[in-house]
């Protein structure tokens, strides 16, 4: 039985990053394997000389000013706001313990990163965007060169971005180069590996959609506080436009929803739902407005009506994931484009054979990548 140590993001607010993980590490059990989350503490990963991939100034200012109006903003609230962020909080701990084998091997070994390689026979950087320079400050961590080439797999892992910032060129060049096995999540990604490297990489679905949806209706569970009556849900990294929120409030009285803002801290019952209580409120849902990639991840699995708008803010674009994904089952028409005429169909005709196809394909990448020998999935 092949022991598998998995390198991904690792934090305790975001729903994709632990629903991937989660899936990743139930796909690889499937498989016959034992398969571990790795917590590493900050000060073991290496940083190179030239130190991190910091922000244009222009956005660390903007950033700065956006950080003290909030603090002005929400001083009269905040004691009530650190109640329901810690709460949230404690929600993901718990999924954490209960569905996670995370470890803190370096720390209970007193290890380097290098001597990971006798307690593991391969690594899994991803999926999540665990080569995002704007998320992993240039740590070659996430391409797993501690351990020898041979080990080095890439399962679905996302940039985030479409074009890297010249800076960090070199060593991704170099990071990417040494890696074995080569996935990602979308076909921007592959694109920056070819031209970094003239290397190509598999795109492959990320970990969730590989559990079907009978595997989630095991794991996923209802809030105490979800609607007795239909809702409209909606799910934003990155507080939605003016005219965006307009629309969702038409939208619900138009067809008689009650409205349930995931992950937004003004709602503070959708705010407070754990990773179980997600999937819950998204299967049910008869409409999902999100801007998340597993928002619609998701959606697509359960069939759920939902449109995709593009994400706030001044950050570099983080659409190529949700493109692939729209165009790998060929629901394109799910982006939002400001109206409300089709919010409540969604054709899903294709999504069973073309899960099909792209789950056999994964399974296939990871049979050959972790040298497993050829097996029926189920």
């Amino acid at each position: 039985m092949k022991k598998i140590g998995i390198i991904t993001l690792n934090g305790y607010f975001n729903y994709g990053n632990r629903l991937q993980n989660y899936a990743l590490q139930e796909i690889l059990e499937t498989l016959g394997c034992v398969a571990d989350t790795i917590l590493v503490p900050p000060d073991k990963i290496h940083l190179p000389e030239n130190g991190k991939c910091r922000l244009p100034k222009e956005k660390k200012i903007h950033w700065f000013f956006r950080k003290i109006l909030f603090s002005i903003w929400s001083r009269s609230h905040r004691k009530e706001m650190i109640r329901l962020m810690e709460y949230r909080k404690k929600r993901f701990i718990k999924f954490s313990i209960q569905f996670l084998h995370e470890t803190n091997i370096i720390e209970e070994k007193q290890c380097t990163m290098e001597e990971l390689e006798q307690w593991y026979d391969f690594f899994i950087t991803g999926s999540d965007q665990v080569w995002n320079p704007y998320y992993i400050h240039l740590s070659s961590y996430y391409f797993l060169t501690f351990a020898p080439k041979r080990k080095r797999i890439a399962y679905s892992p996302s940039f985030g971005i479409t074009v890297l910032p010249d800076q960090v060129k070199m060593n991704y060049r170099e990071w990417i180069q040494g890696m074995e096995h080569l996935s990602v999540r979308e076909e921007a990604g592959a694109a920056i590996i070819y031209e970094l490297t003239g290397r190509k990489a598999k795109v492959l679905l990320d970990p969730t959609m590989l559990l079907t949806r009978k595997d989630w209706n095991e794991l996923k569970q209802e809030s105490k506080w979800k609607p007795k009556r239909n809702y409209i849900a909606t799910y934003f990294l990155e507080q939605p436009s003016h005219s965006i929120r307009k629309s969702i409030v038409k939208i619900a009285k138009q067809y008689d929803l009650e409205l349930v803002s995931l992950g937004d801290i003004k709602d503070r019952k959708g705010y407070c739902a754990g990773p179980r209580e997600f999937i819950d409120y998204i299967a049910d849902a008869h409409i999902l407005i999100t801007d998340s990639f597993h928002g619609s991840v998701f959606s697509i699995l359960y069939e759920t009506p939902f449109l995709v708008c593009d994400r706030g803010g001044d950050h570099p674009s983080m659409t190529s994931r949700i493109d692939t994904l729209l165009q790998t089952f060929e629901l394109t028409n799910c982006r939002w484009d400001g109206t409300s005429r089709k919010e409540l169909f969604v054709d899903f005709s294709t999504v069973a054979e073309v899960l099909q196809k792209e789950r056999e394909k994964a399974i296939t990448y990871l049979k050959e990548a972790l040298e497993l020998e050829e097996e029926l999935y189920e």
